[in-house]
């Protein structure tokens, strides 16, 4: 699915409305969407009932759906565990992990057994849980509140994941989680809860899991990015623009399932292939999107590029964070240098 026929559908879907929301904003409409369409549907984890999370990302639904939205002890493998059952059973569990650093502690119950119901029963039983948590480098976070996990879920094999970028993605690639009968991983990121509302288009049909994103329209590289660090190659695209480099950047939302074919159809036309995500370079889900455009047997005309983190911790003080993370300006600089010596 490209961004092109995305965008001429989504807005004309029947039943849709529009409506200004943040990005926390527009998963608490899409979290309401399927409480009230899904009454299998069971919302919990720290603090997001009564308090409304954390973020202030789930306030209001503990007030208008009762007991199907509930608080529960700081156990993350308690909630993951129950979540496995609950959706064995028939309920349809959404359960946030406050910080996807957590999610290591419960990592037994999500690689074990949640990824595992739909095989190890011959196919009988489903585990439609989806576990809603958030990730990125924010500055004052720290080493176990910053890291990005991607890849870790994305190497076990029955789980699907996706991490969106736009207030829209956030709306509705939720609800099409929510509505998928696969455990899913939806990978959220702090720094966008509270930024400037967007247009969103609210109702209308489930959207399916999968597609990329066309963010800036290039022909001298492809860059292949997610997540909340999107903007900065869509800022460093349009820096490049002016010196006279052509970038295309292509946004992935949905990591599993990827569409492999359509980015190496972007590739092919470009020639060049670069890679960009928040999480650590050594190990990351870049390395694979390289693997499967350079096993296609597209002639690249210039060695793949990976950028990201360094590989060392995430450091508390902004400023240090600040010098690890690409920002648009070494992002743009890098793609130039790149694009010089190839």
């Amino acid at each position: 699915m490209s961004e092109t026929s995305a965008t001429a559908l989504r807005p004309a879907q029947a039943g849709g409305t529009v409506a200004k929301l943040t990005y926390g904003e527009a998963v608490n409409a899409a979290l309401r969407r399927c409480l009230e369409e899904l009454p299998e549907t069971l919302l919990y984890g720290e603090d997001i009932a009564k308090p409304g999370g954390v973020f202030g990302v789930t306030r209001g639904l503990r007030r208008d759906f009762g007991e199907r939205v509930f608080d529960t002890p700081i156990s993350e493998s308690a909630i993951l565990g129950s979540a496995v059952g609950a959706a064995m059973l028939g309920r349809r569990p959404i359960v946030e992990i406050m910080w996807a650093d957590f999610s290591l502690v419960a990592f037994d119950q999500i690689v074990n057994q949640l990824a595992n119901v739909h095989y190890v029963s011959r196919g009988e039983l489903r585990a439609p849980v989806v576990v809603r948590t958030q990730q990125g480098s924010a500055p004052g976070a720290c080493a176990q509140h910053s890291q990005s996990l991607e890849a870790f879920f994305l190497h076990v094999p029955g789980l699907r994941v996706c991490m969106p970028w736009t207030a829209q993605d956030a709306y509705d690639l939720l609800v099409a989680a929510v509505y998928c009968d696969d455990p899913t991983i939806v990978i959220e990121n702090r720094t966008l809860y509270s930024a400037g509302k967007q247009e969103v288009v609210l109702g209308g049909p489930v959207q399916p899991p999968g597609g990329l994103r066309v963010r800036h329209e290039g022909s001298d590289a492809t860059l292949v990015t997610w997540g909340a660090i999107t903007a900065r190659a869509v800022a460093a695209a349009s820096t490049l623009a002016e010196q006279g480099v052509s970038l295309e950047v292509i946004e992935v939302p949905w990591l599993n399932p990827f569409p492999t074919e359509d980015v190496i159809e972007r590739v092919r036309h470009t020639g060049r292939l670069a890679v960009l995500h928040e999480a650590n370079v050594t190990g990351g889900f870049g390395a694979e999107v390289v693997a499967r455009v350079a096993g296609s047997g597209v002639a690249l005309r210039s060695p793949a590029l990976r950028l990201g983190l360094p590989d060392t911790r995430v450091p508390a003080a902004p400023s240090l964070v600040a010098g690890l993370l690409p920002d648009s300006d070494g992002i743009a600089a890098s793609i130039k240098g790149w694009l010089a010596g190839s």
